[in-house]
């Protein structure tokens, strides 16, 4: 592997970082993005029964928002019970999209990776080229500047692929993921609004 690295000179080097970073933000994602981290099984409904049976005081309401995403958006809407339908869906959607923000982290980051990561690697092409055409003496004269050249710009282009398609792939679904929790999350909050404003038992 490293005699690899060697052989495409230095263009690789950003593309090793840039591969340590995409299989950093994966494993971050795909711990942050739980299910049981983002929509905890049952939260909507403990939370309107303990709120039905004794109320709901502010130490509970911190204790729901540090939980999940989904308990930040219940808080709000809880906070705001005594007041009209619209402020308190104001309320949720304020929370929601903080929810969302924070879900969507690093997701722009993994994306940008995946899609420059096959430039970087057809800069490394470039250089190839250069230093095939570049030589002091002719390429034709010299089998050895020309081979060199040659693994430089393969090599290059090959690891740039090797990082963008696994990386776009888990771009994707966790975009895909992160959307579909926000879809269950709104569903969520409109049970709670109209359970808090006595439309729904």
């Amino acid at each position: 592997m490293f005699s690899i690295i060697q052989a495409a000179g230095w263009p690789i080097w950003p593309l090793l970082l840039a591969s340590v970073i995409a299989v950093a933000l994966i494993i971050e994602r795909s711990a942050a993005l739980r299910r049981v981290k983002i929509l905890p099984p049952g939260l909507l409904q403990s939370s309107v029964a303990n709120y039905r049976q004794r109320g709901i005081t502010d130490e509970q309401l911190l204790r729901l928002e540090a939980g999940s995403p989904l308990g930040r958006v219940l808080a709000a809407g809880m906070r705001n019970a005594g007041s009209s339908r619209e402020i308190m869906k104001e309320a949720i959607e304020e929370s929601g999209r903080a929810a969302a923000h924070e879900m969507e982290r690093f997701l722009t980051s993994l994306g940008t990776i995946a899609s420059i990561a096959p430039l970087m690697g057809l800069f490394g092409t470039v250089v190839g080229m250069i230093e095939i055409f570049g030589s002091p003496t002719s390429s034709g004269n010299n089998p050895q500047a020309l081979a060199h050249g040659i693994s430089v710009a393969l090599y290059n282009t090959g690891f740039g692929l090797i990082i963008a398609i696994p990386a776009m792939i888990f771009y994707r679904h966790f975009r895909a993921l992160v959307d579909g929790f926000l879809v269950e999350m709104e569903q969520e909050a409109v049970k709670l609004v109209e359970t808090m404003q006595g439309q729904r038992k």
